[in-house]
This record gives structure tokens, sequence and C-alpha cells, in this order.
């Protein structure tokens, strides 16, 4: 005999079935298998279902964390290529630049906008771009 948390209530051994998770006795309902199949099925599905949505929630949150991480690679490259560019000063930020491109392709950062070079413009116009506190540049005019 298995005394209980409460000394006035004993589990004997011959009641020891009520901790089953199914009917022992042979009194108790009939439990068939097909019951238990149904149920495990049904369990499955649902877990299946469950497991599917949250997959998919990660598998979206996945590929938008990818394009983000492809748009800051894009932006980080543009702006290296700016830095690259010639310049014969000092670049400061806050300041905007305009970027030219000469015929030999190769690009040049000018404090003159294309308004200020007029008809003698010597290289193609690519856009205008501000210099931010990071380092980075935002392009302020559309894209050509």
């Amino acid at each position: 005999m298995v005394k209980g948390k409460d000394s006035d209530t004993n589990i004997s051994d011959d009641n020891e079935h009520h901790l089953s998770p199914f009917p022992v006795s042979r009194l108790a309902p009939a439990f068939e298998l097909v019951d238990l199949a149904k149920e495990i099925a049904r369990a499955d599905d649902m877990l299946s279902i469950h497991a599917d949505g949250k997959l998919g929630v990660l598998a979206d949150q996945i590929r938008n964390l990818q394009q983000e991480a492809l748009s800051i690679l894009k932006k980080t490259r543009e702006s290296q290529v700016l830095h690259r560019a010639e310049c014969g000063y000092q670049k400061k930020a806050g300041k905007v630049y305009h970027l030219y491109k000469k015929e030999s392709g190769a690009l040049v950062l000018s404090l003159l906008s294309p308004e200020d070079w007029g008809r003698r413009m010597p290289y193609s116009f690519e856009g205008s771009f501000r210099l931010e506190n990071d380092m980075s540049w935002t392009r302020i005019t559309p894209d050509i």
C-alpha cells in the first residue's frame, strides 16, 4: 500500500489502474485501436498545420531579411562608388554633390550643378547626391 500526501488517503496496488491514460478495467468503456489511431491522426494533422503556419511565417521573415540585406549591400556599393569618384576637394556631410561621367567612363563629383554649367557641361550628368553623416549617399534627383 502506498500512502499519498494526505495521510488519510491510501492508494493500493489494486487502484493503480486509475493512473493509466487509457481504460484498463473490463468494466470501462471499450477503447478501440481505431479510435486511438484516429486521435493520433488528428493530433498529427493539427501539429502539422501549426508547424506549417509557423514555418510559413519564418520563411516570409527570411525573404524580407534577404531583401533588406540586398538593399543594404546595393546602397553600400553605390556609396562606395561615389566615394571613389574623382574629387578635388574634401567632401563634407550635409552638402550636395553632382555626379558626372567622362567619356572614358570615369566618374567625377562636382559642386556645380547642371544648371551652373549651362550649355558648357563637359560631362554627362549622372545625378545629384547628398553626403550623410554616416558617410552614405542619398540620391536627391530621380534616377536617370
